[in-house]
């Protein structure tokens, strides 16, 4: 259907376009020098000393993984309230993971105290999801990661640009993973990108992501290679130029639209604050999110789908993020039934409004008045 007010939307304008067409006559289009620009402006813009470019943030996660020895056997500690991609990677290692809860309808960010209780003989990592962009608390977790020799890996999907005491979110852990899906704040299409301040991971990821190969097709064009070994079971998770150069225009937009998405998200705090719904993260001092959506909790007595068909009928499209990995029915088949109390509540009542920077205090108000007209 035609949205009045779309869930997303992109943020593209005549430089995306030009930047495809320099890359189509070029006629280079697998990953090269435009992939390797992107990671270098990425790289600086996270301050990371490495970012590696991928196909996407599955890829990512699973690479991140295998990056810090995840195997058979061990256990990874995950957040149930995320994408389920987050949990799949581990299991890609032939690990098994261990939902931790969420820390309040206020923060729906991963608790460090389920991480604690959920910490066993064969806990091998923690991966951390930043939730609408809003930081974990990194400093307790990377505390008990220490405490555990854990290592961490930072679900960033949400978080380009986000910061927690003036460390860019994807930086704090041993690896950071970044989605540039449609709907995300820097978009390609599909798309991801790895960080990382450890060369020993860096090197395993550059010869994962490309087949275990020593060199790439591209250092053979260039003539700085003939010939190649593999010398690690890799896959093909290559980015391509394109969706690099898309990339490299977007992450010039991204400091402003995450400044736009911040005073869009403050509009909706203020015209909901009288309603009986909750607003997460709208009373928790945070150093910088990156706003990457706006998620509401409705009433225990609400009925969702309801609501979501209100919004619906006056053109308003609406999502859900997410429901919990847990509750999936091959979750519930492989491991059984799991009780996590705060994330089954948001996972039965959260709704997420549009949110995306070009969007416009006009539409603001019409989702404001459509959620007040369906409280009443």
């Amino acid at each position: 259907m035609e949205w009045r007010v779309p869930l997303a939307d992109l943020d593209y304008g005549d430089q995306e376009a030009e930047a495809v067409k320099r890359v189509l006559q070029s006629k280079w289009l697998t990953m090269g020098g435009i992939t390797q620009e992107f990671e270098t402006q990425f790289a600086a813009f996270v301050n990371s000393k490495h970012a590696l470019a991928v196909s996407n943030a599955t890829q990512a996660l699973h690479l991140a993984c295998l990056a810090v020895g995840i195997a058979p056997g061990d256990e990874v500690i995950v957040p149930s309230l995320s994408f389920v991609a987050t949990a799949n990677a581990v299991l890609y290692c032939g690990a098994n993971v261990r939902f931790a809860d969420i820390i309040s309808l206020k923060d729906l960010t991963i608790d460090p105290q389920s991480i604690k209780e959920n910490i066993t003989a064969h806990t091998k990592a923690i991966i951390v999801m930043h939730y609408a962009g809003y930081p974990c608390r990194m400093p307790e977790i990377m505390e008990i990661a220490e405490d555990h020799n854990l290592a961490v890996i930072e679900d960033a999907a949400h978080a380009p640009g986000a910061s927690l005491d003036g460390k860019v979110l994807g930086t704090w852990g041993d690896v950071g993973c970044f989605s540039f899906f449609s709907n995300k704040n820097l978009s390609t299409g599909e798309g991801g990108m790895i960080t990382t301040n450890r060369d020993d991971i860096a090197e395993k990821v550059k010869l994962q992501r490309s087949h275990g190969m020593t060199s790439l097709t591209y250092d053979r064009h260039k003539g700085h290679a003939f010939a190649y070994d593999v010398v690690e079971l890799g896959y093909n998770y290559r980015i391509d130029e394109i969706r690099s150069a898309l990339g490299i225009e977007q992450l010039k937009k991204l400091t402003e639209n995450n400044a736009r998405r911040e005073e869009l998200t403050e509009m909706y705090w203020h015209g909901l604050a009288s309603l009986e719904i909750g607003l997460p993260f709208s009373n928790i001092d945070q150093e910088q999110s990156s706003y990457h959506i706006f998620p509401v909790i409705l009433p225990e007595s609400s009925d969702r789908h309801a609501f979501m068909s209100g919004l619906r009928d006056a053109g308003i499209q609406s999502s859900i993020h997410y429901r919990p990995i847990h509750t999936f029915s091959y979750y519930q088949k492989r491991y059984g039934k799991i009780s996590l109390p705060i994330t089954e509540q948001v996972g039965q009542r959260e709704v997420t409004l549009p949110l995306y920077p070009t969007m416009g205090r006009e539409k603001i108000n019409l989702v404001v008045n459509q959620v007040k007209k369906l409280m009443s």
